[in-house]
Parts: C-alpha cells; sequence; structure tokens
C-alpha cells in the first residue's frame, strides 16, 4: 500500500493554462521482526524465585506470574513476552545476571517469532 501526501508546491500549470497535481509515492515501512522471550524448567531453581523474576524484570502480576511458572515447571518452558530485538536481549539479560548473582541455574532465551 502506497500513500501520497500533496503540498501546495506539487501544483504546477500545464501548457492550456489548467493546473495538474504531481504526486510523490512513498513506500510503506516494515514493522522490525519480535522475539519471544522463554524461560526454561530445572530442577533446582525454586518457583517462588522464578515468579519473582516474572514481576520484577516483566511487570506481571502475581496470579500472572504463577500462572507462568506453573507452565514452565509443568511443560519444560514458557513464553513470557514478546518484544523487540534489543528489549527481548535486554531482559534475557536481566534475568539471567540477576538468576546468576543469586546462584540459580534458570535459564531464559529467546527466539524469533
Amino acid at each position: 500500500m502506497t500513500y501520497r501526501r500533496l503540498t501546495m508546491t506539487d501544483r504546477k500549470e500545464g501548457p492550456d493554462g489548467e493546473a495538474s497535481v504531481i504526486t510523490k509515492t512513498r513506500p510503506k515501512t516494515q514493522r522490525p521482526p519480535m522475539y519471544k522471550v522463554l524461560l526454561l524448567n530445572d530442577d533446582y531453581t525454586p518457583m517462588e524465585f522464578v515468579v519473582h523474576i516474572l514481576e520484577r524484570f516483566f511487570g506481571l502480576s502475581h496470579a500472572q506470574s504463577f500462572e507462568i511458572m506453573l507452565t514452565v515447571h509443568k511443560k519444560g518452558l514458557a513464553v513470557v513476552g514478546v518484544y523487540s530485538y534489543e528489549v527481548a536481549e535486554t531482559k534475557v539479560a536481566q534475568v539471567m545476571d540477576f538468576a546468576r548473582r543469586h546462584q540459580h541455574p534458570l535459564q531464559c532465551t529467546m527466539e524469533k517469532e
């Protein structure tokens, strides 16, 4: 889909004295690709710690965090959110750093949507 924008400077007088309009076509910009942030299950990270991570870094409510934590526990992984590349990369780094500082083996990854 293309858009046309007209300005007064685009109006030109033809040889017969009638006004004609010159249009400029701008291509539609494409949205950047989005990335899913995933939490992976392990046998050592406490469930309460995972809930805390989800509340702190993803802004989820306690109930939402608890549901996602249970999904990770039962299914082995869960999508926590979908973000632009830079935001997803930052969230993965924050979670991994926080888990390491608290000596938990929690894994967080991202993949293209």
